[in-house]
This record gives C-alpha cells, structure tokens and sequence, in this order.
C-alpha cells in the first residue's frame, strides 16, 4: 500500500471528526491530524464546514495551523510562530517533511546546504538520518543521497496540498502536457505509418526481383535445350582436330627416316 492509499483512511477518519465537533473542540482535532506520523494532507480537513467557521473566533489560530500544514513550510512557520500554537515535537517534525515536500516539488537535485538552512539542520550526519529514517523509510520521498556533490537526488515525492490559486496553474500544466502528449502520439503513428509502408514496398520489391532470377532461369534453361549444336559437335570437332594432328606426325617420320 503507497503513502497516498494509507492516508485515504486517516483522512476520512479525521474528517469525520471534525464534521460533529465544532468551536474548541475543533483543536484537538488540529493537533491531533497534524502530529499524525501518516497524514500529510489537509485540504480534505480543511473544507469541512465546522472548520471553516473558526475563523474571527479565539480558536481561529488553529485553523491558521491547520493552513501551515496544508500549504507552509518550516521556514515559514517560524516567521509567523508567535501568531500561532506553539509546536509539539511531532508536529515539528511533521512540518519538516512537508518541507522536503515542497522543496522537491520543483526541484530534483537538492544540495545539503540548501536542506539543512530550511530544516534548521547543524550538520550532514543529522541531515542524511533526517531523509533516510523520516522521509525515505516513512515512503513520502525516494531518492539518492550524493554525499561527494553534497545532494540529494529526488526519484519520487509525495504531492501536497494545492494552495488557493494553484489549481489554474496545475490544470495548465496538465494541459500543456496532454497536448505534447496528443502531438508525440500522433508523431509515433506517422512514423508507424511510414515504417509499414517502407515494409511493403521492400516485400514488393523482394518478390519481383525473385520474379525476375526466376524467369531468368527459366531463359537461360530454355536457351540451353534449343541450342542446335550440342555437346555432340563440340565433341566432333575436337576429334577432327586430333585426327588432322596425328596425320602431321605421321607425315614428318617418313620424310626423315632412322638410318
């Protein structure tokens, strides 16, 4: 089961609580999704109505955390932290994977130093366990830790929340993508085309010139039956040849007789 399949069930878990509770409540919902060490999206929480109605009340805060969680990063909370609920250790940690989510989100070769001033990472040792045993082995990131270009390289990261406004941006992206799509499609079956035609043509070709030694065969094999010689005047006329030969010789030892 991928990450996305495992948080369908917390999700709707989550969100049915937050549907029959409503005003202070509503925190411990907020704390409890976002400690979560499986849950790393928000947006289905988020729009259920009684959430929603915290904002301008005095737990309005929460559903800002809530926000953080959906959209923010590290480095972002802390600019804001003093407007907001104070951060239990797994929340904390939490925050920094989604950070590595957003990060790869568009970029694929992270550097180290990079990673470890957005995660408030001291060291490389601290960083690379950082990414092995919370990221990599919780299944939201796969990739490869480069430590002589001092990077890692991003295979694969969990998607996060859209933020407002994202969505035009993504349905763009989708579109542009099925259009070059549609365009490589079509490209590939012009070139099939092409390749089926080239290939009849060359099976066309092979049969006539297999027509043709054929009928030049036969030619060759109907003009060796018709010649009027033979192989019998051939024969005749080198006897012929013999015979004038051994009369010369015959003729020369009676001229000079032994003596």
């Amino acid at each position: 089961m991928d990450i996305e399949e495992k948080q369908s069930e917390h999700i709707d878990f989550f969100v049915k609580q937050a549907s029959i509770l409503s005003g202070p409540a509503l925190s411990n919902v907020v704390v409890q999704a976002t400690s979560h060490p499986s849950l790393f999206a928000f947006s289905e929480i988020l729009a259920v109505p009684n959430v929603l109605q915290l904002e301008g009340t005095d737990s309005s805060t929460f559903l800002d955390l809530l926000r953080m969680f959906a959209h923010g990063t590290w480095s972002e909370y802390k600019r804001v932290a003093n407007r907001l609920p104070q951060l239990v250790p797994d929340q904390v940690l939490k925050l920094k994977q989604l950070t590595v989510l957003t990060l790869a989100e568009t970029e694929k070769i992270l550097p180290y130093d990079t990673l470890m001033q957005e995660l408030d990472v001291s060291n490389v040792r601290e960083l690379e366990d950082f990414l092995i045993n919370d990221c990599m082995y919780v299944g939201i990131v796969r990739g490869k830790l480069d430590q002589l270009r001092r990077c890692f390289e991003v295979q694969f990261a969990a998607g996060r929340d859209l933020r407002p406004g994202q969505l035009g941006s993504m349905i763009q992206t989708l579109d542009n993508w099925l259009t070059t799509s549609d365009n490589l499609l079509v490209s590939m079956q012009e070139k099939i085309k092409w390749a089926d035609t080239m290939g009849e043509m060359d099976k066309k070709h092979r049969k006539e010139v297999d027509e043709r030694v054929e009928e030049a065969k036969k030619t060759l094999t109907l003009k060796a039956n018709m010649d009027p010689r033979g192989h019998g005047e051939i024969f005749s006329e080198l006897g012929g040849v013999m015979d004038y030969d051994q009369d010369r010789s015959r003729s020369k030892r009676r001229r000079h007789p032994i003596g």
